[in-house]
């Protein structure tokens, strides 16, 4: 379900997906099919890592990029749920051909 909320979502960002809402920072971005796709990915990959666990492997990695980078921009752009989903999120077919767990995949291959 898609939602506007310019409140809820983190300066900087246009979006926020939180299972199984996705938070949009203005309604012209409902339009905006790649940013909605990227959203889907989301939503996938917190529902196959049963929600909680997500949230927590999300923060603990971002919290490793941050160390690891020590800017955040970067470290949130290489946290695996992000790096997958930023890699596929022009693939409009990407969830109907993607595996479980595909997150795996981005854990470390090159930073972005």
């Amino acid at each position: 379900m898609i939602l506007i909320s310019k409140h809820l979502v983190p300066k900087g960002y246009n979006s926020l997906t939180i299972f199984p809402f996705v938070f949009l920072k203005s309604q012209h971005l409902k339009s905006h099919i790649v940013l909605i796709n990227h959203e889907k990915i989301h939503l996938k990959q917190q529902l196959e890592m049963l929600l909680i666990p997500f949230y927590f492997v999300y923060a603990i990695e971002f919290l490793f990029r941050l160390f690891q980078y020590k800017k955040w921009d970067l470290a949130y752009r290489n946290i695996s749920f992000e790096r997958e989903a930023y890699a596929n999120e022009s693939n409009l077919d990407y969830l109907n051909q993607r595996s479980l767990f595909s997150f795996f995949k981005y854990l470390r291959t090159h930073d972005i």
